[in-house]
Formats: C-alpha cells, structure tokens, sequence
C-alpha cells in the first residue's frame, strides 16, 4: 500500500468531503476519487460510504483508518528525522582510536563535535590496530584512526593517511641524559625504551641500530595508554619514544624535554583513517573524518617545542 494513498484516506476521513480534502491534499477532486477507488480495491473493503451529506467511514474504515493514521505519522517522522540526520543534528555513530591517535586528536575532535552536534551521539573505542580492525568488521564502529603500517593489505580497507607527524626521544628533567649534547640509542636503551605496540619496520630498524638478536630486548616498557608512559617517565629515568604532539602539553610545561640522540633511525608517526571498502560513512562520521585531517595537519605543522 502506497503512503500517498494512505494519505489520501487519512484526509477524506477527517474532512468528510472529497473537495475540501482534494483541497488540502493539493489535488483534483477526480483523482482523489481515484485514489480512494484504488485503495478500496486493493483492500477487497468499502472504507466510505457516500452519501447526500458527508462521507463516513464505513466500519472496515474505522479499522483501515486506525492503522493509517499511525503509519502516516510514522512516514512523517521518519522523513522529518531523515532530514535531521542528513544534516547532522540527529543520529549517533562510534569510531576508533589507536594509543598516539587518542593522546594527540581524540580530545579535540570530541570538543568540536559536541559543539557543532549536541544532539548525537558518540561513542569513542580506544584500542590498538587489531583490536579495532575487529570491531570494524563487527560492524561496532564505522572507522577508526590507527598506525596504519600493519594492516593486512586483503582486508578490504578504504585507508587515507593522516599527515606523519615527527617523533623522538624524551626523558624528564635532570634525567642522566639530559646534560648529553648528544646522546647515543645503546645509552638511551640502557636507562629503559617506553613506548606504545611499535610497528614491525621500526622495531627492525631500532634493534639492527642496536645490534639486538631478539626484538623483544628493544622496549623495558610497552602500554598502549600513553599517558600512563609519560607519567612513568617523568618520574624516573626511562626513555620514552613518541611523537611530539603525544607529549607537547608536557614540554611546553618542563615537566619532559626532547633528547638529542645520533644515529636515530627517522620514527615519523603513520597514521590513517580507515574504514571498510563499499561502506557509506554516516553524514555525522564525515564531519569526523574532515575535521581529523585538519587537527591533524595543524598539528603536524606546529613548531616543535623544546627542539
């Protein structure tokens, strides 16, 4: 059954007259006529009786008509809340974030969101890579923003990198280190490397740098929670190995500073945004991913403190 024709019962029941609800309907008196005909037909019932006076629903109308009512409503909400999500202002959507992601664009990007959409929903997952791959495929998020270097090439992904963003070393003042001109890796991994899950490549080149035989030797300290590595590291004399937007409140405060180390093998961040091939993001999630690309490019554009 056609909307329009439920409609077009809903009016000539509360007009009671084909010309004054053809009126209201913005139609012609016959195809309203037409129209109450067709439905009459489809449903094998007389829904009004015609005569002299007003048309009436017929019993079988009162039935048909109880249940048109709410449908028409329901047609009506739904094309008013349809608008509403296509302009952002209704919905809800969940996304992803990898440990450096959650430290350095998570917060802003929920800032500016709650104040551009104050009426939806989000939901933030923090993980790492293939924590988060899962629950894309679960269908639990519509993207996620992660190191992007380890993704399975065959897994059907729409990824777009995120402009790199420059890391180093950082220990806390008066740290043993912190008076070297230049400080070397063996030195640095003498005191204890913290660092998030690194990717294969830069744990390869660290530990080659190194001379490890076992890659497992290369971090005293590995946590996904980056916060909870840089607390570490300012009270005690572990290295932590970052990127500089992970930790730039830190530095502009004192409470960390960069280390100057030779022969650092270039630890650039690799992050993406990600999400599944042949999958429409929601109009609320593209917002999300635009304004990530901006926090970003801010981001790795801004003048390195301390360096």
């Amino acid at each position: 059954m056609d909307i329009r024709r439920l409609q077009h019962i809903v009016a000539l029941a509360d007009r009671r007259n084909f010309a004054r609800a053809a009126e209201q309907l913005h139609l012609s008196q016959p195809a309203l006529t037409r129209s109450i005909q067709a439905a009459e037909e489809e449903f094998g019932l007389r829904l009004f009786d015609r005569g002299s006076g007003e048309v009436r629903p017929t019993p079988a109308g009162e039935f048909v008509l109880e249940r048109a009512r709410r449908m028409v409503f329901d047609s009506r909400c739904l094309k008013r809340d349809v608008e509403l999500f296509r302009n952002r202002q209704v919905g809800d959507t969940a996304c992803g974030f990898g440990p450096l992601p959650t430290q350095t664009l998570l917060a802003p990007l929920l800032q500016a969101a709650r104040t551009e959409f104050p009426q939806v929903h989000l939901r933030a997952l923090v993980g790492n890579w293939e924590q988060l791959l899962q629950r894309l495929k679960a269908g639990e998020i519509e993207f996620f923003v992660a190191d992007t270097r380890e993704l399975p090439p065959s897994a059907a992904l729409e990824i777009h990198p995120l402009p790199a963003m420059r890391g180093g070393m950082f220990v806390r003042p008066g740290h043993p280190l912190a008076a070297h001109k230049q400080a070397s890796l063996a030195q640095l991994h003498a005191c204890g490397l913290a660092a998030v899950r690194l990717p294969a490549s830069v744990r390869s080149a660290l530990s080659r740098t190194l001379g490890l035989a076992d890659e497992r030797q290369l971090l005293a300290l590995e946590c996904d929670n980056v916060a909870t590595l840089v607390q570490v590291t300012q009270n005690s004399n572990t290295v932590l190995a970052a990127v500089y937007p992970a930790v730039a409140r830190e530095l502009a405060a004192g409470t960390l500073q960069p280390l100057a180390v030779g022969k650092l093998p270039a630890i650039p961040s690799s992050a993406g945004v990600v999400w599944q091939q042949g999958r429409s993001l929601s109009p609320v999630a593209q917002w999300l991913v635009e304004h990530l690309r901006e926090l970003a490019q801010v981001q790795a554009d801004a003048p390195l403190v301390g360096s």
